[in-house]
């Protein structure tokens, strides 16, 4: 094992220990460390080449990029961008604590912790011992002291174990978390509680020391991510149905079968008036209205027009003016 682990049982070691991993960290280098929940490894949250050991050490690609410790709220607003009223309820209540937030990072900060899609998760730990190395180095990318699908240390043996051969320093707190039992196992630690605060309603990415009961006394809107991918389901269900709905009226708007305006000829036929109402005297005795069927056909109407038209077929003009001057010739002889 290349590490040296480093005791705090002392003053003296405690500001040893804190030196050492200064001195690791400005190299480019990882360190472990102790934390509030379990033991992390630690690289300068703004040395490419130190986030990129890091992620090594734990067998992690960019895609999945580390949380960043900080000492204080107070450094906040230097470091995430958009910042709403509720992840600000939430950092003044949990912190320091077992809280990671999920905020869009200053596009000024010139670090790289890898494919983070413009956010970053912040923390502020509560251990005095990592808050004093944060407040005098600066913000640290920290991600839990293990190989990728291992259990995560809760000791620095533990640590030293997996990851002994990948850092420089390796600063021994005791166990973890502080006021642990000896026999209690790494499975039993609970991590941070990490809440997503991206979107206009904040949700939890994960659940871990900090229950969703204890969030929701502070902002009562925070839903898990269960729940939001339940609510998207449902609203994309919806959805669906509504284009459903909306395609089967165009079809049946466009159907051959759909109702169209009724044409001359083409309606249903009419029952028959009552017998000496004055609706029959209209149709039976009526001036030009005597026989009239109730259902006329096309083809009955046009026989129709076709008898009238011989019935008062016009004369042609030979005829007319014999009949007018005729008439007009027999006049003058009378006179």
């Amino acid at each position: 094992m290349k590490a040296t682990v480093y005791s705090t049982e002392t003053t003296e070691a405690r500001n040893e220990a804190i030196e050492a991993a200064r001195v690791a960290l400005r190299e480019n280098k990882a360190i472990v460390l102790p934390t509030d929940t379990v033991y992390g490894i630690a690289a300068d949250a703004f040395s490419h080449a130190g986030v990129s050991t890091l992620l090594a050490a734990k067998g992690r690609s960019r895609t999945m990029p580390p949380p960043v410790l900080i000492f204080d709220e107070a450094v906040l607003p230097g470091l995430a961008d958009e910042v709403s009223d509720d992840a600000t309820a939430l950092a003044r209540k949990f912190w320091p604590g077992a809280l990671t937030l999920i905020l869009y990072s200053q596009p000024s900060l010139s670090w790289d912790l890898g494919e983070t899609q413009g956010t970053v998760a912040l923390r502020v730990p509560n251990d005095s011992l990592t808050i004093q190395l944060l407040r005098e180095i600066g913000p640290l990318a920290v991600s839990s002291a293990n190989k990728t699908g291992q259990q995560a240390a809760t000791t620095a043996e533990a640590a030293a174990e997996q990851l002994g051969e990948d850092v420089e320093v390796i600063i021994d707190g005791g166990r973890r978390p502080i006021g642990a039992h000896e026999d209690a196992l790494p499975a039993e630690a609970l991590p941070s509680t990490i809440v997503d605060c991206t979107a206009d309603r904040l949700v939890v990415v994960r659940e871990g020391a900090i229950s969703m009961e204890e969030l929701r006394q502070v902002v009562p809107s925070i839903i898990t991510k269960e729940e939001l991918e339940a609510e998207n389901r449902q609203s994309t269900a919806e959805r669906a149905e509504e284009r459903r709905a909306a395609s089967s009226l165009v079809e049946e708007a466009e159907s051959p079968t759909a109702s169209a305006p009724v044409g001359l000829g083409d309606g249903p036929r009419a029952s028959a008036p009552a017998a000496g109402s004055f609706n029959a005297h209209l149709v039976e005795g009526g001036q030009g209205t005597a026989r009239v069927d109730q259902m006329r056909t096309k083809e009955s109407i046009r026989q129709e027009i076709a008898r009238r038209e011989a019935a008062v077929k016009p004369l042609s003009q030979s005829d007319a003016r014999k009949l007018l001057f005729d008439d007009a010739d027999s006049h003058k002889s009378n006179e």
